[in-house]
């Protein structure tokens, strides 16, 4: 919030501050959602863990969160995973230096993760074709 009050020169409150992010190119907008400091890793080992993904990236700023997902059937990874930096500068800075990397025996990729999707499952109901106009 500090750099969007740098930029727009007044105080914000949270109501006119989800205004503002609205109006903002897309890489500012997800600095000011806080999405700019999580990765996106994939071509993760099967045998990658939590701790190890954290130990990895540490090396390049502070870890807030790295979180390997799961299939919920079979628990095991889905070869992918997020990390998550304290600021957006050391993101940056792992993502120039991690990108194309081996980490347990894989060459990873790493990418700013995208915001989540909220997906309800309800596809719609396929009802044939559209009623034609009666025509008056």
């Amino acid at each position: 919030m500090a750099a969007l009050r740098k930029i727009i020169g007044r105080n914000l409150t949270s109501s006119n501050t989800t205004r503002i992010c609205s109006l903002m190119p897309p890489t500012l907008f997800l600095s000011c959602r806080g999405i700019a400091s999580k990765l996106f890793v994939g071509g993760l080992s099967y045998y990658t863990t939590d701790e190890g993904l954290s130990e990895a990236f540490s090396k390049h700023g502070q870890v807030v969160e790295a979180r390997v997902v799961m299939d919920r059937v079979s628990d095991r990874s889905k070869g992918f995973g997020f990390v998550t930096f304290a600021s957006v500068n050391e993101a940056e800075k792992a993502l120039a230096e991690m990108n194309g990397n081996n980490l347990n025996g894989r060459v990873i990729y790493v990418d700013y993760a995208k915001p989540q999707t909220n997906f309800s499952g309800e596809m719609p109901i396929a009802r044939g074709p559209p009623e034609p106009i009666a025509e008056s």
